[in-house]
């Protein structure tokens, strides 16, 4: 009898020790956390914060980590987050197509259905168009249906009005997330691009000086470094040609996400 009891009270303990972890492991994966990079000093690589290294192992990327700090071959990588066209969309373009210059645009939905040209023009200028979901909806705590409903919205959209597909990176509105969405982005196939080098650009009411923006570029520029910055921003189409030729000056090209092992 005591043998008996002794068993129970071992058997509940096991399954209320599993239970537990379960739940704390499914609270942990549905936890937002948002993107950031701790800047070095010096034009390095920057340095991650423990809890955000955890893109690495679902496909996810802030920077070109095959281009370290000593490595002769000097790239960074252009990233624009477009979710409408107010003029300097175009204008943004109009530079990087004269300075002959690639890079990538994470769209949504709007911007597909009422500036169709704009992003046939990505396409046929050699840009990659990336996936920023069709909404910019949080993407933290959904599950994998409501998570791929969204971004296969946004797959059908630019098929439907382009004839054109997107290429398979992902970048999560705000640079939300949680590891569910690290998850399920690779489970479609996506890689999760976030970035190493950003400023307040997006608020075209509080726009920052011309010299200020290219100073937070410049100042925080490494090898591999991926650059988001959002093409609605007039401070950008103005120091933007100045931002690639200075680069250029210092050594680096200007690469494709392709390129990225991770």
């Amino acid at each position: 009898m005591k043998k008996t009891f002794k068993r129970g009270i071992i058997f509940l303990f096991v399954i209320v020790m599993i239970f537990g972890a379960v739940s704390v492991r499914a609270q942990e994966s549905s936890q937002a956390i948002n993107w950031y990079c701790i800047r070095n000093k010096n034009h390095k690589q920057p340095v991650l914060d423990s809890n955000l290294s955890i893109v690495e192992g679902y496909d996810g990327m802030g920077f070109d980590a095959s281009h370290g700090d000593d490595c002769e071959d000097k790239v960074v990588y252009l990233t624009f987050d477009a979710g409408y066209e107010n003029g300097n969309v175009e204008r943004i373009l109009d530079i990087m197509k004269a300075e002959n210059v690639t890079g990538a645009f994470f769209v949504l939905g709007n911007l597909i259905v009422r500036n169709t040209e704009l992003v046939n023009r990505m396409f046929d200028e050699g840009h990659l168009v990336c996936n920023h979901t069709y909404s910019h909806k949080s993407m933290v705590n959904l599950s994998a249906d409501e998570f791929a409903r969204e971004l296969k919205k946004l797959e059908a959209t630019c098929v439907k009005y382009t004839g054109k597909e997107l290429s398979k990176y992902y970048r999560p509105p705000e640079g939300k997330f949680d590891v569910s969405s690290l998850q399920y982005a690779k489970d479609m196939g996506y890689k999760t691009v976030f970035w190493s080098i950003a400023y307040a650009d997006w608020d075209n009411n509080a726009q920052m000086s011309e010299a200020a923006a290219k100073g937070k570029i410049m100042s925080n520029i490494h090898n591999g470094a991926i650059i988001l910055l959002h093409p609605t921003s007039e401070t950008n189409v103005k120091i933007l040609g100045d931002v690639i030729a200075e680069l250029r000056g210092m050594g680096y090209r200007f690469g494709s996400l392709n390129e990225i092992k991770v």
